[in-house]
């Protein structure tokens, strides 16, 4: 039977596991935490993101935690608009889970052929230049090895598989910091569906929030609620998250609804920071001949980027779909290699393609001072929908490679 293995068990890893697992492949997920988890915020998807989960055999379960995205203007600190809200077509409307829904869809979808072995820590590869052409690819935890046919790097930003791989790409930060937490409809009651939705720019700082359902009900989502997600110039912060909670509402003070109220109904275990980082330059290949098999990155060890186009996850997916299409009929021998030459000629110019657009839009969000203040706000209107109309027709485009 042909094996694989798949190092960190995030959604990207939780998605590939669960589709190769259901194609024949005998799957060893290993993952470095005590317990397979998910924190409780959620996740914006963008068409891309959805029809990749679909390629993946799950749709349904999708379509069943799945709330659209209604609101999608962008506005200042002040409360006036810099790009109105529109419709948007329903092929590039985004949507919004709650992690925990995707988390249970994933596992759920990982069937009798998926082995979970949690608390592993894996140290690397196998160096092949150590081995004869014949052997498979291995990766190294402690003492021992554990070998497939195919190696799945999908152990994020930090992978401690990608420094044998592409030892000239750095993790380096992105100069800012997120929070993000999902909070209850009933801690905010003077907010309706249709007042949560869309973004606020500021001087260095960022608001989003979208809905998780209709009030009174959990709308797409088994846990319902709002989420919102806050950015800001600088590193994390080393605070206790009740002094973090207390410098967010201090920065954001003064802003629109539904900021202040959002806030102020958000307790300080909702909080889940991240300091946002990326590599750089990105890995010249993502895909690795080794013997009869290889060895493939996949999400943010391939391409970790910058949260501002909201295409991390819909990428992670992109990369699972391509795989588990490239080497759904392969078998161990050139036929394999093949399929994993092809992965990397499929996706890393997607990637790239990405990441450069993520990397415009960091530059419009990272304006500071008055100047560049206004040079920006005289300019977003007509900047910002056309990148956010770009990334939109690029992620509309995308379709998984026939199996």
């Amino acid at each position: 039977m042909r094996t694989a293995v798949v190092v960190g068990a995030g959604i990207g890893g939780l998605a590939v596991a669960g589709a190769l697992a259901r194609t024949g492949w005998r799957v060893t997920l290993l993952e470095r935490e005590d317990r397979v988890r998910s924190d409780g915020t959620a996740l914006v998807l963008w068409p891309n993101g959805v029809r990749a989960l679909r390629a993946l055999g799950l749709g349904a379960g999708l379509e069943a935690i799945a709330t659209p995205v209604s609101h999608t203007g962008v506005r200042r600190p002040d409360g006036q608009w810099l790009v109105q809200p529109r419709p948007q077509p329903e092929d590039r409307a985004p949507v919004v889970v709650h992690r925990e829904d995707l988390h249970d869809a994933l596992i759920a979808g990982l069937g009798e052929q998926a082995e979970i072995r949690t608390g592993v820590t894996v140290k690397g590869l196998r160096p092949a230049v150590d081995r004869p052409a014949a052997d498979r690819p291995a990766v190294t935890i402690g003492r021992g090895v554990v070998e497939a046919d195919l190696v799945v790097a999908a152990d994020g930003v930090y992978s401690a598989l990608r420094p044998a791989l592409a030892p000239g790409s750095s993790v380096v930060s992105s100069g800012c910091s997120a929070w993000r937490a999902v909070i209850p409809w009933y801690r905010a009651p003077q907010l309706a569906a249709g007042q949560v939705g869309g973004e606020i720019l500021g001087a260095g700082y960022r608001f989003v929030s979208a809905s998780l359902g209709e009030r009174g009900s959990a709308g797409g989502s088994s846990r319902g609620g709002i989420y919102w997600v806050a950015t800001a110039a600088g590193a994390s912060r080393p605070e206790p998250p009740a002094t973090q909670l207390t410098l967010l509402r201090r920065w954001f003070a003064g802003w629109p609804a539904p900021v202040g109220e959002l806030l102020a109904a958000t307790e300080p275990a909702d909080l889940v920071q991240q300091e946002v980082r990326e590599l750089r330059p990105l890995p010249p290949a993502y895909g690795f001949p080794v013997g009869p098999g290889g060895v493939v990155l996949l999400g943010d060890a391939a391409h970790a980027m910058p949260h501002h186009l909201g295409q991390g996850a819909c990428l992670a997916f992109e990369d699972a779909a391509t795989l588990c299409a490239l080497v759904r009929d392969t078998v161990p021998g050139p036929a394999l290699v093949a399929a994993v030459e092809s992965y990397s000629r499929l996706r890393r110019p997607r990637a790239v393609a990405m990441v450069r657009q993520t990397r415009r839009m960091a530059a419009v969000l990272s304006a500071r001072g008055r100047l560049a203040l206004r040079a920006r706000d005289a300019t977003l209107g007509t900047i910002s929908p056309r990148l956010m109309g770009s990334v939109a027709a690029t992620a509309a485009q995308w379709q998984p490679p026939p199996s």
